[in-house]
């Protein structure tokens, strides 16, 4: 198959990224609904950070079939909006007083394997919504630093393609090459 100007480039909900900041925002949305009072700057804050997380991976996929750069910076962002999630929800915990699963503890271990094993937002909601909100930040602490690393494994993947094909321009100038070559 020939390259083509304009590629058709992957459906963002098949990315594992994108899942998980879906389930992230899904989780964020119940947790400030519930567990945060509205008008609280925090509550708007959190809120955004979640959307943004997910909202971003969106339009660098659609941002994609013309630009690199593009969607390198969006998935940068929604890598930083998780950042700031990740802050909230720690700090919710500290400010409270409440317990943020230690590294070695059975339940960061279990929600690791949860999160490994499942990206629906359906089968977390059911968790969530029968969870007290130490646990449900807790487990959005671990979704997140999850989401972080396939945004992260995301990126690498997207400069080595970058390198290896260049962008829009360069696919412009060798495709106008390869036209002009095979009408000559």
């Amino acid at each position: 198959m020939s390259e083509q100007l304009i590629p058709h480039r992957g459906n963002y909900k098949q990315l594992l990224s994108y899942q998980k900041t879906n389930v992230i925002f899904c989780m964020t949305y119940y947790f400030v609904e519930h567990y945060i009072q509205k008008g609280d700057r925090t509550y708007d804050q959190m809120l955004q950070a979640a959307r943004s997380g997910k909202q971003n991976i969106i339009e660098g996929t659609a941002a994609s079939s013309t630009s690199a750069k593009t969607e390198i910076k969006l998935v940068n962002v929604a890598k930083a909006s998780l950042q700031e999630l990740l802050e909230d929800y720690e700090d919710y915990l500290k400010t409270r007083g409440l317990r943020q699963w230690e590294e070695d503890s059975a339940e960061l271990t279990a929600m690791r394997d949860l999160g490994r094993k499942h990206n629906d937002a359906e089968f977390f909601m059911a968790l969530t919504e029968t969870r007290p909100p130490e646990t449900i930040a807790n487990m959005c602490i671990v979704l997140i630093k999850q989401a972080d690393y396939l945004l992260y494994k995301q990126l690498q993947r997207l400069s080595d393609d970058f390198m290896k094909e260049g962008g829009f321009t360069e696919r412009m100038y060798r495709l106008r090459s390869q036209n002009r070559s095979n009408h000559q």
